[in-house]
């Protein structure tokens, strides 16, 4: 069988049970996929290919006894590689990192390998995470398959180059403001950011997720099951809940009232591209029968700049913490962002972190009456590789993610799935928005989008 490195995930379970293709074989196809591909994209780090055979003979014993731990066993994996897995440094993306192998997996990576994944490789990011961008002063500058000149985005940086280039159909990304939504839309794949504590995580904090990074929702859907499970280690989790993860079906589009959300009232101006993209498809869900509703823009500049104070500080305080030869290390961009950190107040780190409240309960109700809400991913298509975002200003770092930030602070599902493309040919997603704990309904919504699309074009590099 060929092309086995670009199967999706609810394939290879019953490929397996049927003995039609075996863990080993896919595995060593998207070994061999990625180092095709890797000179030219550095999506990766930390690769071990003896240990992920090692899983993938292991899972192809259990296959042949009848013992398969479940539709997940021997389905390759990538982890971005904040998420710890047991063994493995975790250098976040910055060279002041001191590398030290991790004494446990964290809950996500611990959830996949119960479930029999194999784990490929590690994914890159930007330092510590801070920025849309695949530049990192730790990893080689990783780009976007689509076009090597174009940055891939981030803060799952390699976890979408990963994806968009066939390195196996499930990838796992993190999300604070955007981090798997943005480099899901400038890679064409699909990024879902769950409700917070849907799936448990390690270390939690405000607005921060887990989430899969895969070429179908019916892939997304498919990690969801094991990565939902609980864990105790996160104190922020949500009670564990029995969802029918892969009843993707069932929304009657005729029944859906859906608000088109094409203005933040903040941020970069929407892109000619980008809202042709959107309007297209609004007008095709409204042609199935659902309902478009306008939804005005809910934040302030003032939400906004008081978050910028809140986590200046909160980064400050960790590079204050480094010895001089270190903060050295930290790229430039990041540590010309954080130094105004020094002359806050507490008054107004104070009142940037009650923003976050302020912007929760602003976003909250503005979807009171919708089912959904569906608004650009972000402003632009993607940018120039070697950039740290898409403005390239430290002074302006947050306003490309005037569209996928407050749904991380009012702890609402969010997805992006691709629409469209340039005249270039560069993909173009659309984000959907559920209420809070409505995960399935937002994977329903986008499996929806799937059907009602326009054709797609083939993946890039999967020749």
């Amino acid at each position: 069988m060929s092309d086995l490195h670009a199967l999706t995930a609810t394939a290879l379970g019953p490929l397996y049970a049927r003995g039609e293709c075996s863990p080993v074989e896919v595995a060593q196809a998207v070994l061999e996929q990625m180092q095709a591909c890797e000179p030219l994209l550095h999506a990766t780090w930390a690769t071990d290919a003896e240990a992920t055979l090692a899983m993938a003979r292991a899972s192809e014993q259990r296959w042949q006894r009848g013992q398969a731990l479940g539709p997940l066993d021997g389905v390759p994996v990538t982890l971005k590689e904040n998420i710890a897995t047991q063994g493995v440094a975790t250098p976040l993306g910055c060279a002041a990192t001191v590398l030290s192998p991790a004494a446990a997996d964290a809950p996500p990576a611990a959830r996949l390998r119960e479930a029999g994944a194999v784990f490929i490789t590690k994914t890159t990011m930007p330092d510590w995470g801070m920025l849309s961008s695949g530049l990192s002063s730790f990893h080689a500058l990783a780009r976007n398959p689509w076009d090597t000149r174009l940055n891939p985005g981030g803060s799952s940086a390699g976890a979408a180059a990963a994806a968009a280039a066939g390195y196996g159909p499930l990838h796992l990304g993190t999300d604070i403001g955007g981090s798997i939504r943005l480099p899901a839309s400038w890679c064409g794949v699909v990024g879902f950011k769950p409700s917070l504590g849907r799936i448990p995580i390690q270390p939690p904090y405000a607005g921060r997720v887990a989430g899969p990074m895969t070429r179908t929702v019916a892939d997304a859907a498919l990690a969801m099951t094991a990565l939902s499970r609980p864990d105790w280690r996160d104190a922020m989790s949500l009670p564990p809940q029995d969802i029918p993860w892969l009843q993707l079906d069932g929304l009657d589009p005729r029944a859906l009232r859906i608000g088109l959300w094409l203005d933040p009232g903040w941020g970069t101006s929407l892109s000619d591209t980008v809202r042709a993209v959107v309007l297209d498809a609004a007008a095709r869900l409204e042609a199935a029968g659902a309902t478009l509703v306008p939804l005005a823009p809910f934040m302030t500049r003032a939400m906004i700049d008081g978050l910028d104070n809140f986590w200046r500080m909160r980064s400050w305080l960790d590079f204050a913490a480094l010895p001089p030869e270190r903060q050295a290390l930290v790229l430039p961009y990041i540590s010309q962002w954080i130094r105004r950190g020094e002359r806050l107040s507490a008054a107004e780190v104070f009142t940037g972190y009650s923003q976050m409240g302020v912007l929760r309960d602003s976003a909250v109700a503005a979807c009171q009456g919708l089912d959904f809400v569906l608004s650009p991913v972000s402003p632009d298509v993607a940018f120039a590789a070697e950039w740290a975002s898409p403005l390239n200003d430290p002074e302006r770092p947050f306003e490309h993610i005037a569209y996928t930030l407050p749904w991380n602070m009012s702890e609402q599902p969010a997805i992006s799935v691709n629409a469209g493309y340039t005249k270039a040919g560069l993909p173009v997603g659309v984000q959907f928005i559920g209420h809070r704990h409505d995960d399935l309904g937002v994977l329903r919504i986008a499996a929806l989008w799937e059907r009602l699309r326009p054709p797609q074009k083939p993946w890039p590099l999967d020749a």
